[in-house]
């Protein structure tokens, strides 16, 4: 095992296999976001978190509604299907009239994802990421789970994000078995191969090689302290938040600190001489996958030192030690691609089988539409 390994994790191959949510991380989740005010832990944010029990099986629920938008996407559809992937239009700048002609066309569907009502919604297993890996779920979990949500929010839609072909088939077929219907959202890249040498390409080679002789030092889970919580805020935001989008989640200091003191995120990272961090990256594992949450690196610094390189490395590493999917979310497509990452299309589960015909007939809709047009622009320009 290379030192960026041992640095950023332990080898525990029992939960690599793993379908069920750690109870343990499902109720430390939920106290946390019961004991402090949500826009303390995500600053653009505004929900309710529960634990929902069902067939013997725990998960993270969240409910919030469309009069509390604006809301951060990752609990409010119409950010994400609207807002969000309007500011995505910004990848077109350099063809102006593509642009112009996809802005329009999000517009057009903004009626139809309010009169659908998403927003109003009860999401199941929402750990609040950005990409939230779902456990594995059979028919008979689903339809306990329809049965009992149906019955306590009559007027929610039911709601599952970031399923995907490769990490998540059995459970997209399931979903479909009892009524729910896939809406795409975009393109993920996902590591797929979980031996325990997969073949490097060129660039994850070079990558490994960088780490070797990086000066940087590596800062490994236990070496975390307040000081390095509050320089993780600000190295997330300049990556997330300044250079990408702010509609991405706003994660501060004491969130990060929070789940890493109760054993829901792992952190690594790297340190310059004086002992300051300059990357950082927080992963998170469930149901077979691992995601990397939190990523940051201080754009300040030449491209040429390679810290977003190395610090994707450091998350790969550690799924290959783990035996997990690495699901490497959406953007920098090339880049993942050369990293042997593929390309899969992301979607969420929703039932509304039991809300009026009015929002029925929108959620029907949308799902067509997304499939026949939504789907094709996503592999086109590798959303």
């Amino acid at each position: 095992m290379s030192r960026v390994v041992a640095a950023a994790a332990k080898r525990e191959p029992e939960q690599s296999d793993r379908v069920e949510n750690d109870l343990r991380k499902v109720n430390a989740f939920v106290q946390l976001f019961n004991t402090m005010p949500v826009r303390d832990l995500i600053a653009n944010l505004s929900v309710r978190v529960e634990t929902c029990d069902i067939a013997g099986r725990a998960f993270p629920l969240t409910l919030n509604d469309a009069s509390e938008a604006p809301n951060c996407y990752i609990c409010c559809p119409s950010s994400a299907y609207i807002d969000y992937a309007i500011d995505e239009t910004r990848n077109f700048a350099s063809s102006p009239w593509l642009q112009k002609t996809i802005r329009m066309l999000i517009g057009l569907c903004g009626p139809l994802v309010k009169a659908s009502g998403l927003d109003h919604q009860v999401q199941v297993n929402n750990w609040l990421f950005s990409t939230n890996p779902a456990p594995l779920l059979d028919r008979s979990s689903i339809a306990a789970m329809r049965t009992d949500l149906t019955s306590r929010f009559p007027n929610r839609a039911i709601f599952i994000r970031s399923l995907n072909d490769i990490a998540d088939p059995s459970t997209i077929a399931s979903l479909k078995a009892e009524g729910f219907h896939m809406l795409a959202a975009r393109q993920v890249y996902i590591f797929a191969d979980r031996s325990a040498a997969p073949p490097m390409t060129r660039d994850m080679k070079r990558d490994r090689a960088r780490l070797r002789a990086t000066s940087l030092r590596i800062a490994g889970n236990d070496d975390f302290t307040q000081a390095d919580f509050v320089r993780s805020e600000e190295l997330y935001a300049m990556l997330y938040v300044r250079k990408y989008t702010p509609l991405n989640p706003h994660y501060t200091a004491r969130y990060i600190s929070e789940m890493h003191r109760r054993g829901i995120l792992r952190l690594a990272g790297l340190r310059d001489e004086a002992g300051q961090l300059v990357a950082v990256t927080g992963l998170f594992e469930n149901g077979g996958t691992l995601t990397q949450p939190i990523v940051g690196y201080d754009t300040s610094l030449p491209i040429s030192d390679g810290l977003y390189r190395m610090a994707m490395a450091m998350a790969q590493d550690h799924a290959t030690a783990r035996g997990l999917f690495f699901n490497m979310s959406a953007g920098a497509a090339g880049f993942k691609r050369r990293r042997g990452a593929v390309p899969a299309i992301e979607y969420n589960a929703c039932y509304v089988g039991h809300l009026p015909r009015r929002q029925r007939l929108a959620v029907w809709t949308m799902a067509r539409v997304l499939a026949l047009v939504g789907i094709p622009l996503l592999r086109r320009f590798e959303l």
